[in-house]
């Protein structure tokens, strides 16, 4: 058997035996419990708790929280009953009132009526004014709306929530701000959370109706951007990226003329965006994402005329959690806010040559040169000499063309008059090609030196479009390279125009047609009406292009003698034909 449990006389209980001790236990026990009555009284429990004790509980509970009478006279139900609806709690703000929030990037402002944005500065971007760039148009918001205003894509809550006053609570570390708002009708809550350092923040919305929540959208209309440029509204796209098809989707204003454009599906992020910055969204991994494209037509800060500016929203659900990325497209950024970004930023077709073409330039302007401007005209200079085996080539031919011109003249002017249908015309351009053949000339040699500028032209074109560290990169008198020259004649074009005129005048000429010489010699001017409104830095890629081809042409002239003039075609009397 067990050992007994220790008595309150240690002494005695080791001279009994354990039956003696199991008896004495029992007697112990038993008078206790006689006995204690008599000393403890208990209070009466109330008459119910004889019948049911789980009812005699919850009375306890509910005496600390009502009158004596009360608890009396209610039935046991009736705090049941009442515990199935829902405390309704009343949250809005006193008044209205503006937040700001602060960061090294960024200085918002926000409005409790609504819980929405009035103002997005970018405090390390200027616009052509000078001034802190400003990406919201505040004066769209009487027709639009201000950013982060919502949509509802299915039930409409019965308030306003446009017009309400939500409470807000900031805290300054991190920076953050929640707004809350509840009438009975709707609950609403708003939650920005932003990285003092990064142009990164985390978004939640959430919308509960009656009994539910509702599906909804955020917002940002009116306009996106640097809205201080030429012509601000066509460099606005609304953007999806396209998980499933691994690609950039861009719609314009036009595409959402007759009503907002919908898309919905797996994308990586969504939202706005110009040439230079971009407000996206990027959900939670594997959320579906629904995007809708506005057309606005509004005034701006710059401007009282109304025009077509684009809008989007994003979200589709009851809650939504969205990472933010509000900023410029700069590489470095977009990669350390999340690397999805860095499709942002297109070079298109000839990405396989503007990429690398952007990266030489910032890494010379980065580690030697600290100059974008001279970091172009010494790019330009190296693509040149690299060329310049092939320009040579080319150059050599056109020479050849150019002693062939009056076998060529002789040929012409035998099958002269003769008509494209006539079958003789296929008989001159035959004579024509054996000619070239027999002395090993190409006919399109003229075109090769503007054939081998068109891929960089159009890569150059590609990086002063999309690379933003050329925005505001100066040069000499140039203020910023990405744009036009701010002064009222541009020297660039001017000083392009001048040198293609020397250097058409230097090339060989290939034809003895005096038209279309005629018409060569309009080209320098063909050129500068398409490139005086172009970006300075394509501008002073051309230009340098065309100084480092007239020394080109100098050095070949030195080395390869000078052909005979060409002689003209003895003229052919009147009715003969051979």
């Amino acid at each position: 058997m067990s050992e007994s449990p220790k008595s309150k006389k240690p002494g005695r209980a080791r001279e009994l035996s354990t039956e003696i001790r199991l008896l004495i236990a029992f007697v112990l026990t038993g008078i206790v419990l006689f006995l204690t009555p008599y000393f403890y009284k208990p209070p009466a429990p109330p008459p119910a708790a004889n019948k049911k004790a789980p009812a005699a509980v919850q009375q306890v509970q509910q005496a600390k929280q009502a009158p004596l009478e009360e608890k009396k006279t209610k039935p046991a139900r009736a705090p049941r009953r009442a515990a199935r609806v829902p405390a309704v709690v009343m949250v809005s703000g006193a008044k209205e009132e503006e937040f700001e929030v602060n960061t090294q990037l960024y200085r918002i402002r926000f409005t409790n009526r609504g819980a929405v944005v009035r103002s997005w500065v970018l405090k390390k971007y200027l616009d052509s004014t000078g001034k802190p760039l400003e990406l919201v148009n505040a004066k769209a918001a009487g027709k639009t709306g201000h950013p982060f205003s919502l949509v509802f894509s299915g039930q409409k809550p019965e308030t306003d929530l446009s017009q309400a006053l939500f409470l807000a609570r900031q805290t300054a570390d991190p920076p953050a701000i929640e707004f809350e708002y509840s009438d009975g009708k709707v609950q609403c809550r708003k939650s920005f959370r932003f990285h003092a350092s990064r142009y990164r923040s985390e978004l939640s919305t959430e919308v509960v109706g009656a009994a539910s929540r509702l599906p909804h959208l955020v917002a940002w209309r009116g306009g996106f951007g640097d809205l201080s440029i030429y012509n601000p509204a066509s460099t606005q796209h609304s953007m999806h990226f396209n998980v499933t098809d691994g690609k950039l989707v861009q719609k314009a204003a036009s595409d959402a003329e007759d009503g907002p454009a919908i898309d919905r599906g797996n994308f990586s992020f969504a939202g706005l965006e110009d040439t230079y910055f971009a407000a996206v969204a990027l959900p939670v991994s594997g959320t579906t994402l629904e995007v809708r494209t506005y057309a606005d037509l509004v005034p701006t800060t710059a401007g009282d005329k109304e025009e077509t500016y684009l809008g989007a929203a994003v979200g589709g659900e009851g809650e939504n959690r969205l990472t933010l990325f509000v900023g410029p497209k700069n590489m470095d950024v977009l990669r350390r806010v999340d690397p999805k970004l860095e499709s942002m930023v297109d070079f298109g077709w000839f990405a396989f040559l503007a990429k690398p073409l952007f990266l030489i330039l910032n890494w010379l302007t980065d580690r030697w040169i600290h100059n974008y401007g001279w970091s172009i005209v010494l790019v330009t200079i190296a693509i040149n000499l690299l060329l310049m085996p092939l320009k040579i080539t080319n150059l050599k031919s056109m020479k050849q063309m150019q002693m062939l011109q009056p076998k060529i003249a002789a040929i012409n002017e035998r099958f002269k008059g003769i008509g494209l249908r006539d079958p003789r015309k296929q008989q001159q351009n035959q004579e024509v090609m054996d000619l070239y053949k027999k002395h090993g000339v190409n006919p399109m040699g003229g075109c090769m030196p503007l054939v081998l500028q068109m891929p960089f032209f159009i890569a150059f074109w590609k990086v002063l479009t999309v690379a933003i560290e050329m925005r505001g990169a100066g040069w000499l008198w140039v203020r910023d390279l990405s744009q036009p020259e701010h002064i009222p004649i541009r020297l660039l074009p001017v000083a392009m125009i001048a040198t293609q005129f020397v250097l058409q005048k230097m090339t060989p000429t290939t034809t003895v047609d005096p038209m279309q010489q005629k018409m060569m010699l309009l080209m320098p001017l063909m050129f500068g009406f398409m490139f005086y409104s172009a970006s300075s830095g394509l501008v002073l890629y051309w230009l340098t292009g065309n100084l480092v081809g007239i020394a080109q042409q100098v050095l070949f002239n030195r080395l390869v003698p000078s052909t005979p003039p060409i002689a003209k075609p003895a003229a052919t009397p009147k009715g003969s034909r051979k």
